[in-house]
């Protein structure tokens, strides 16, 4: 480990808890680092342990006034959670160790939502699933001109869970049952929109940010006039990443992803004369149809549920898909195998079997 700056205290794991997640003290901020940089800091049991036991901490600690989280290495926060993990504990018939970790993941979740003190979440990069869990809940969520924000579980054959779908079941029209349903990664500015954040600063801007929080909470003295990462941005390019290019296709979106029949809207948007509908499309015809038929059922409960309600249901699925093959499936097809060509339990939307659909939400 590196000897810390001023602006970089030295962080380390909690005691007894994983390297995986490093904490540190500074100016009353709690930092929280994801450490997985090379699996884009994708969660894991042991993590999601350790953060629950730290931020629970945290609650109590006066020496703490806020929480900033961030993931270690430039590529993201958090790419989810470790999902071929969980792929070969299924196959090992473990079926108890994956309702374990999503039951460990959604507590976390939960406690972020209630979270007593402010919570910034540095959503720079990549964050899909687990990674929003543990930041769109968050009471100031920032993202950048390089995030890259999905919840795309349609892909391998699970749902977007986390309470993910507390936020896009609330979202603008049906911009959120697009996302929630075709699984594609948005911008920063989308990210807003659609309510899993909060403001697009400069990726350059953390330093800025957390002096601001220093100064605010921790009596550092007023920020800096001027900050070198600040330049980091070129001129400009924060103003074009504010522009949610989703928005902006509220037309079709609209108009395709109505009503509660997953086929009728795969229907309408392959037939749609807007290119950008057809190849949303393309999209959703590859993904798992259960998945799909699910997630559509799913976002259209939450939209009268809390975030714990949404919470809730969401382990109650998990109950349900821990034994469906398509979960395993999709992990294989786009992470182990790698051939992009997975095997799907249903052959269509239209022949998910919808008694068996309803079933899930009663597990």
């Amino acid at each position: 480990m590196t000897a810390p700056t001023p602006a970089e205290p030295a962080f380390a794991p909690a005691p007894g808890q994983t390297p995986e997640v490093e904490y540190a003290v500074a100016h009353r901020i709690g930092r929280v680092r994801l450490n997985r940089p090379r699996a884009i800091n994708a969660l894991t049991t042991a993590m999601c342990t350790s953060l629950w036991a730290q931020l629970r901490a945290w609650t109590e600690d006066d020496a703490v006034a806020a929480v900033f989280i961030e993931g270690a290495g430039d590529k993201g926060l958090c790419a989810g959670g470790d999902v071929r993990e969980m792929r070969e504990l299924i196959q090992a018939g473990k079926h108890e160790e994956v309702l374990g970790f999503w039951h460990q993941e959604y507590v976390v979740n939960g406690l972020i939502a209630d979270y007593p003190k402010p919570y910034v979440a540095w959503m720079d990069g990549v964050v899909m699933g687990g990674g929003v869990g543990i930041s769109a809940h968050g009471s100031r969520r920032l993202v950048t001109e390089r995030s890259k924000i999905a919840m795309p579980e349609t892909v391998i054959g699970f749902f977007p869970d986390i309470g993910g779908l507390y936020y896009l079941a609330k979202a603008p029209g049906e911009l959120g049952t697009h996302v929630a349903l075709t699984g594609l990664p948005v911008s920063g500015a989308d990210a807003v929109v659609l309510g899993l954040a909060d403001e697009v600063v400069s990726s350059g801007a953390k330093e800025r940010v957390l002096a601001d929080l220093a100064a605010e909470f921790g009596g550092a003295g007023p920020r800096p006039a001027t900050s070198e990462a600040d330049a980091a941005t070129p001129s400009g390019a924060a103003d074009t990443a504010r522009v949610s290019d989703l928005e902006q296709q509220r037309g079709w979106i609209d108009e395709c992803y109505a009503g509660d029949d997953a086929a009728m809207i795969l229907q309408r948007l392959q037939s749609h004369g807007d290119p950008a509908a057809r190849e949303a499309g393309e999209v959703l015809a590859s993904r798992s149809p259960h998945s799909v038929v699910v997630t559509l059922e799913a976002i259209r409960r939450a939209r009268e549920l809390s975030v714990h309600q949404v919470l809730d249901q969401d382990g109650r699925l998990g109950g349900h898909f821990v034994s469906h093959p398509d979960f395993a499936e999709g992990v294989r097809a786009l992470l182990v195998d790698k051939d992009n060509n997975p095997q799907w339990a249903d052959a269509s939307l239209a022949a998910v079997d919808r008694a068996r659909v309803l079933a899930a939400f009663e597990s």
